[in-house]
């Protein structure tokens, strides 16, 4: 991103973001969105892993299985976004970190303890973002878009599940320090439909971020 009119040289942009929320928040749609205007590589986030439909379904051992795919999965893509030999600007659809929060929410205790001994060497030496948006909604709003989207598998999760989930989100944001911070509710707005909400949103990000700030867009009715 060019930087802003006003802003003067001083401001550089992040060459690591990573964008993150709950499902259905919009992370994917907002992260493809900013790695074409930065033209930078964009890291997807595993969607394809094969224990997820019986994670949904509920089926004994398949929320652990479920999870240690997704941990070697998002650290071999960080990894390989790394190892390229000129890197340039980055945005990623996820954060590494946020694995332990479903991990916390799912998994008994002794899963926990075999899944951090992963966690810890999954972990080692993967940088921090330059800068985090973290995209919030209400569990409510969460339940309407997975309706719309109608994934077969999504449409079973409760909305006891999703209110876990924004609560354990909200936990984990509000300890979180490893990166520069923007937290951004999408309740009253929707960028994924809304030209004019995504338009807020891009010219905030054109702003430099310093700690944890809030952005509060004004919806649309």
């Amino acid at each position: 991103m060019p930087p802003p009119a006003g802003k003067g040289p001083s401001f550089k942009p992040p060459r690591y973001l990573a964008v993150e929320g709950p499902i259905r928040v919009g992370k994917s749609t907002l992260a493809r969105i900013l790695a074409d205007r930065m033209h930078a590589r964009r890291i997807f986030d595993c969607e394809d892993n094969p224990f997820l439909g019986d994670f949904y379904k509920e089926k004994p051992g398949a929320a652990f299985r479920a999870q240690l795919y997704f941990l070697f999965e998002r650290q071999r893509r960080l990894r390989e976004a790394q190892a390229v030999e000129t890197p340039g600007a980055v945005v990623a659809d996820f954060l590494f970190e946020k694995d332990k929060v479903f991990a916390y929410l799912n998994l008994d205790n002794k899963e926990l303890k075999l899944y951090e001994k992963y966690f810890e060497i999954f972990a080692a030496d993967l940088p921090a973002p330059d800068l985090v948006i973290y995209l919030q909604a209400s569990p409510a709003v969460l339940r309407e878009r997975i309706a719309k989207k109608a994934d077969p598998a999504e449409k079973q999760i409760s909305l006891e599940y999703l209110e876990e989930v924004v609560r354990a989100y909200e936990h984990f944001f509000f300890r979180y320090s490893a990166s520069d911070l923007l937290v951004v509710n999408t309740s009253e707005i929707d960028f994924v439909e809304r030209n004019a909400d995504l338009q807020q949103l891009l010219r905030r990000l054109q702003e430099p971020v310093k700690g944890t700030q809030y952005f509060l867009p004004l919806g649309q009715s």
